[in-house]
């Protein structure tokens, strides 16, 4: 009987093509180009929020609802786009997805006020929720299971990359030539990223410059997959497997914490009492953390499946780590000083981007190719559902409490702390190897 590994498609090299060495690295470095973008795109809207809600005379609740307007779109497109990704692949699902949002985005100047803002708002969120199931479809193909961890790490430390530089290059274009420009040019960075996107991106049994050595070492933990031959399982399907819940619940009690700090920390930092041009170095802070963590949850994590830790054990100790650190966002309903603030962000965060890093690699880890798009877009789902139900407790309570002063989000800091501590207790219990391990629907962890 031949083997899987025989059957395995060899890339023909072109005349004159020359191979590259650890090409999946420039694989990943992409589909961190492509969040950083992403994030820039998105985060337009939080850092022009305070001039905005004076220009068309928002209030905070009004500002819930654009913001709103983009999860529900981003929620919807996150399980949609997922299974999108599944059926026509990375490389296609992703140059769909990107293409609409970067129109959405130049075209956002046209908003003349607050329903037209939801609605650019709402086709933006249809559009960039297709980013993580395609990036993590892409390292499920390119990536062994050892290297997922980093590679993970990569593309999501764009986000806070993509926040961090934010502020940077979105403020100087709205004081010098206005809202237009600072909509216009994140959206141009996204085509221009599509140019490089098409040019660079195959699946490793078709890349023409990858090595014979890579490829092996890529395929030999999805021979497997390859061999089964099992159809894609239908949505109802997966969501029969403890496992498929334990990933969404990964995301779904971290991700609106970070989203709440991404998207009002401006915000917050003027309730506080700190300007945004004395505190400007505070408002990417907590993005630094994240990409930190990133970097060091994907590292840790390999680097204890490396050393002979089972696969499970070392992704577990990275989402104990992230949800017992979480909780220093807690103290800081008791300061007011900046220093003090952007250390306790900061170290959150950080704890944050280590618990994030595993929650979106658990979807390869855990199921074959055909379903990592899928279950990640589930995942992104619940986390986009949790994110609107904290940003609309966000906008009315703020509104409710103006008269706190520097306490305004005080009740919104402790639960923001506990969520992703209790996240962490439900994923140790869900994340298990069960009967579908054995029958092969589900990869052992």
């Amino acid at each position: 009987m031949e083997s899987a590994s025989q059957t395995l498609p060899t890339p023909a090299e072109p005349r004159g093509c020359r191979t590259i060495s650890g090409l999946r690295w420039w694989i990943a470095a992409i589909l961190f180009l492509s969040t950083v973008i992403n994030y820039v795109d998105r985060q337009t809207l939080s850092l022009l929020a305070p001039y905005l809600k004076q220009d068309f005379h928002w209030t905070n609740t009004h500002y819930a609802h654009i913001v709103v307007a983009f999860r529900v779109a981003y929620s919807i497109g996150q399980t949609l786009c997922g299974r999108l990704m599944d059926r026509v692949g990375t490389k296609r699902g992703l140059t769909i997805t990107v293409l609409w949002y970067s129109i959405v985005s130049m075209l956002t100047p046209l908003a003349r006020g607050f329903y037209s803002f939801m609605g650019f708002r709402f086709l933006l969120g249809a559009g960039e929720s297709g980013n993580w199931p395609g990036a993590t479809k892409a390292v499920s193909e390119w990536f062994p299971k050892h290297e997922r961890g980093l590679a993970t790490a990569v593309f999501d430390s764009g986000s806070s990359i993509g926040g961090a530089i934010a502020p940077y290059l979105v403020l100087p274009l709205y004081f010098r030539w206005g809202r237009g420009a600072a909509f216009v040019v994140p959206g141009l960075l996204g085509l221009l990223w599509l140019i490089a996107w098409r040019w660079v991106y195959s699946r490793p049994q078709e890349h023409p410059r990858i090595t014979g050595a890579e490829l092996g070492m890529i395929t030999a933990d999805t021979q497997a997959d390859i061999a089964s031959g099992t159809p894609r399982p239908r949505w109802r399907d997966l969501l029969k497997f403890p496992q498929t819940w334990g990933t969404i619940v990964a995301r779904t009690f971290t991700d609106p914490v970070f989203f709440f700090i991404a998207d009002w920390f401006p915000i917050y930092l003027v309730a506080k009492g700190i300007s945004l041009k004395t505190g400007l170095f505070a408002v990417w802070i907590p993005f630094v953390g994240a990409d930190l963590g990133n970097f060091f949850g994907g590292w840790m994590s390999g680097h204890l499946v490396k050393h002979g830790w089972p696969l499970g054990r070392a992704r577990k100790a990275l989402v104990v780590f992230g949800g017992i650190g979480v909780t220093l966002l807690i103290p800081t309903i008791f300061t007011v000083n900046l220093p003090t603030l952007t250390v306790l962000f900061a170290v959150a965060t950080f704890c944050y981007g280590s618990y994030t890093t595993i929650a979106n690699v658990l979807p390869s880890d855990l199921f074959p190719s055909e379903s990592v798009a899928s279950v990640s877009g589930l995942s992104g789902t619940g986390a986009a559902i949790g994110t609107i139900i904290v940003f609309e407790l966000a906008g009315h309570l703020s509104d409710a409490r103006l008269a706190t002063g520097t306490h305004l989000f005080d009740p919104l800091m402790i639960p923001a702390g506990l969520i992703p501590f209790v996240g962490m207790i439900l994923v140790l219990l869900l994340v298990r190897n069960t009967s579908a391990t054995e029958e092969g629907l589900v990869r052992r962890i």
